[in-house]
């Protein structure tokens, strides 16, 4: 029996040994001894928070405009029709609850009581309204003219007021000492 004679032979026993292979269990080596390495902590897992803005203009006013934080570096704005008793609501999610903040603006000549408010997890943080007196000229020197400033102060606002943040801390939780405003 020679292999030119027989070919099959050899593609046989070839077949017999991997499927012999197969069949048997394989053993397991042992992982060397290593000693443990020290676990980093995972970073931290941020809180977010559900934020909801809500703004109100009562009286005709066109040019309503609303602008929000959407989240903790964008921000948002709506021009909503906003006729009275018509509430614009919006929300978005922060990771730290004292950047909510909005504005709510109307356009010259308007006259008009705005509110707004900020909920944060269901609860409210900041709250505010403020009417706007008619004017028979525009208010070039005054930029906050029809602007309602509610919780803290968006970045590039032109109103250099701070808002009206309120303490967001939970419940129980000692009061942060209050900043002295620069200046």
């Amino acid at each position: 029996m020679s292999p030119t004679k027989h070919p099959w032979t050899g593609a046989a026993l070839s077949a017999a040994v991997l499927s012999g292979s197969l069949l048997s269990p394989a053993t397991a080596q042992a992982d060397p001894a290593v000693p443990p390495q020290p676990q980093d902590d995972p970073a931290p897992a941020t809180d977010l928070h559900n934020v909801t803005y809500r703004a109100r203009v009562d009286g005709v006013a066109r040019g309503a405009t609303i602008t929000y934080k959407l989240d903790d570096t964008k921000l948002y704005s709506a021009d909503p029709t906003m006729l009275p008793g018509r509430i614009f609501e919006a929300s978005a999610v922060l990771s730290d609850p004292q950047l909510a903040g909005m504005e709510v603006s109307i356009d010259w000549p308007y006259s008009a009581n705005l509110h707004c408010e900020i909920l944060v997890d269901d609860q409210t943080v900041a709250q505010a309204d403020q009417f706007i007196a008619p004017r028979l000229t525009p208010a070039r020197d005054d930029p906050g003219y029809g602007v309602l400033i509610c919780g803290a102060p968006l970045s590039g606002s032109p109103v250099a007021d701070p808002g009206n943040v309120v303490n967001t801390a939970p419940v129980g939780s000692p009061s942060p000492e209050p900043v002295a405003p620069a200046g």
